[in-house]
């Protein structure tokens, strides 16, 4: 393969999208922790002063949406004026309804269990038709590509220096990118680094240019993937002060690619945020991750992309494909053959074995729902390496 460069990008939890992102599942979180049965599909919108928060949930228990927008918007940092967004005093709409009646008929009963197959795992269908992609490689610990880990873990130190006072200028929204120079399907040098933040109205593109790279860049971006010929972008348009919902409306499922892979594998189109786990659009696409995970663990493959598709109301996925891009051990039809052994993709099996009916999900809205091994979620577990390796016949 000849030389390229990849892109990815990240935001801050203070960007407009992953606002409401995060009260979207802050929704789900308090509802899922009251009624773990409870149907979910909330999506906000922010704009100058004001959040919507709107959607389709049926429950038995009781959300204060208002309260719970309000305290998202605060912890994130939007709790004063100069921010031009402010929790405490901004406008928050409700419009909820219930779950269709004819959605939650297939969900509630699958199509296999009204036909007879009356193992539990057959009651639930999914709740959507629909593809979902996971994938892996071991580019980096966590097998994710490596510019998406390094935008994240750069958005994630833009966040912590604004909040622990380092830069006490800083505001919450931001974005972050980095383009990596691969030679040979491998990643040899940081070509770009991209820096956006949001700032206070007084201090200097100078000062800023500075603070990142000492404060931000250098303990994130390993310094032997760097050179002279690295370029590193700080603010480049020379002001970012007014930010947040008041300069961009925000809304539910906009950064689908920040949440996934950056970019680098297939992605399905559907978004995650504010969706209870019956919604094969999270739940098969973390199982997807799991999956791939495994195989690369394995050593079975030094990357993996799983595409899942699913009908709606019915329980079994509709295909299940392994691409390994040339770099299996074995040949792509086994592996796919061995997924299929080894993990139970239905949708009962999978909130069972990934224990999805728990408030976990916030804490995944901001900064990627994959390779956050630091959260302990169980996708991330690569507890099917030997499965995996007996059922393609390798010891």
């Amino acid at each position: 393969m000849s030389k390229f460069l990849f892109t990815s990008e990240s935001v801050t939890e203070g960007h407009p999208d992953k606002l409401c992102d995060q009260i979207s599942d802050a929704v789900l979180d308090t509802i899922i922790s009251k009624d773990p049965e409870a149907h979910v599909a909330c999506e906000v919108t922010a704009t100058t002063g004001m959040i919507h928060v709107m959607g389709e949930i049926t429950t038995e228990c009781y959300a204060d949406i208002d309260a719970i927008a309000r305290q998202v918007i605060n912890e994130i940092g939007y709790n004063r004026p100069e921010c031009g967004f402010n929790g405490n005093t901004c406008a928050v709409i409700s419009s909820i309804d219930s779950q269709s009646p004819d959605i939650s008929m297939g969900v509630n009963s699958s199509y296999e269990y009204r036909e007879g197959e009356n193992d539990n795992l057959n009651l639930t269908g999914a709740g959507d038709q629909g593809i979902m992609f996971g994938y892996a490689c071991n580019e980096t610990p966590e097998l994710m590509p490596l510019p998406i880990s390094l935008a994240h873990k750069l958005a994630k130190r833009l966040a912590d220096v604004r909040k622990d006072n380092t830069l006490t200028y800083l505001r919450p929204d931001g974005k972050t990118q980095v383009t990596v120079e691969y030679d040979d399907g491998k990643p040899v040098r940081i070509d770009t680094v991209l820096i956006s933040t949001q700032h206070a109205e007084e201090v200097s593109i100078d000062t800023i240019r500075t603070d990142l790279i000492k404060h931000v860049i250098r303990p994130i971006i390993p310094a032997e993937l760097m050179d002279d010929n690295t370029r590193i972008l700080v603010n480049p348009t020379g002001r970012f002060v007014l930010g947040g919902p008041a300069a961009d409306t925000g809304l539910t499922g906009r950064k689908i690619i920040v949440d996934t892979y950056g970019g680098y594998s297939r992605h399905g189109g559907g978004a995650f945020s504010g969706k209870d786990p019956t919604k094969v659009d999270r739940s098969a696409a973390y199982a997807a991750r799991w999956a791939a995970k495994n195989v690369v663990a394995a050593g079975l493959a030094d990357k993996c992309e799983i595409q899942l598709s699913y009908a709606i109301g019915v329980a079994k996925p509709v295909s299940i494909m392994v691409d390994s891009f040339g770099t299996g051990k074995v040949s792509d039809e086994i592996l796919s053959k061995a997924v299929e052994k080894v993990f139970d993709l239905r949708p009962a099996a999978i909130i069972r074995d990934l224990d999805l009916k728990k408030p976990i999900y916030r804490k995944l809205a901001a900064y990627g729902h994959m390779g956050r091994e630091e959260l302990g979620v169980a996708w991330e577990k690569t507890n099917k390496i030997d499965e995996l390796k007996k059922a393609v016949g390798i010891q």
